[in-house]
Parts: structure tokens; sequence; C-alpha cells
């Protein structure tokens, strides 16, 4: 399992890196960012289109089929388009959430920008959000481009994962400490 996810991990760093520099090339890098933010918000919200992308029983025509409707439909920028439809002709359409990561993680890092993760239980307010975005980038120093997602399961509070640090604040987590220590393992 650890192999498989490390293939996909490169297999995604390389296909993202081809579509920056192409996107790059041509002066497309809003664009394709700004589409594969829809592409990645239609992976969240539609279990459809999971099972599209993960699906080994269609075949590649079928699923270069069905992402050409979605990318019309959907008003995809042609260079999109043509990498979905590359990506579904090589049988890689299961590593898009992956290419959607890398392809941030290239353009943040060009920007200068760091990539926040935030998980709250309910959603963030405009002001909220970039009250947060404020504190992370007085404590490291750096934009931020913030990938904000819902997890009713917190309870409530925020879990920010910047970079390799993680910070939990939700109830849930204060909770299970809680828990613990009333056990008492903490």
């Amino acid at each position: 399992m650890a192999a498989q996810v490390t293939e996909t991990g490169s297999l995604a760093q390389r296909y993202a890196a081809a579509l920056f520099e192409l996107a790059d090339t041509k002066h497309q890098l809003d664009a394709v960012a700004a589409d594969l933010g829809s592409i990645a918000g239609m992976v969240a919200e539609s279990a459809d289109f999971r099972r599209l992308i993960n699906s080994p029983v269609l075949s590649r025509a079928d699923q270069g089929k069905a992402v050409a409707a979605l990318a019309e439909k959907a008003g995809l920028n042609t260079l999109t388009a043509k990498f979905l439809g590359l990506l579904a002709k090589n049988r890689r359409l299961f590593a898009l959430p992956a290419i959607i990561g890398a392809f941030r993680k290239i353009l943040a890092t060009r920007r200068g920008e760091m990539t926040a993760e935030v998980w709250a239980a309910r959603p963030l307010s405009a002001e909220q959000q970039a009250a947060l975005a404020d504190a992370i980038k007085r404590a490291h120093g750096a934009k931020v481009s913030m990938e904000v997602r819902q997890d009713p399961a917190l309870l409530g509070g925020l879990v920010v994962k910047v970079g390799s640090r993680m910070i939990d604040s939700s109830i849930r987590t204060k909770l299970q400490k809680l828990q613990l220590a009333m056990k008492g393992v903490g």
C-alpha cells in the first residue's frame, strides 16, 4: 500500500509539473489554477465524479467522453480540458486529486506563498478566513493561500496544517484528551 501511495505521489508530481510548465508557457496559470479549484470542488462534492475517476471498469474512451462533457459543461479552459482528456487516455484519472494538490504546491512556491489546510466544524465566513490567513502570515512570514474544508466531526474549533506543522484546537481532540486524562492514561 505504501508503495502505491509513493507511486501515485511521484506520478502526480510529474503530471502537475508538466501541466504547470505548459500553463506557464501559454500564460494561463491563473485560468488553469481556477479550473483545478473547480475540479477539486467537484471531486469533494460528487460521489459520481469520484466513481468516474477511480473506476477501473470504465474504458478509456468512456472516461474520456465523460470528462470532455464535464469540461464543456463546466466551461473549463481548453488546456485544462485537454489535460483531463490526456489523463483519461493514459488511465491516470485516479491521480487527479493528487495532481491538483501538487500543482497548487508548485504554484504557491512560485508565488512565494504557503498553503494552509484548514478543517472547521462549520463553514468559515470571509472575515474569519481573512483573520486566520493574517494570523498564519504573521506566524510564518509568508503570503498564505488556504484550503478550507468542513468536518462536522470536529464539533467546534479548527485543525490547521501548514507544511509539516499541525495545530489541532478542535473540541473533538480536547474531549479525547480529557477522556484519556480521566482514565489515567494521559
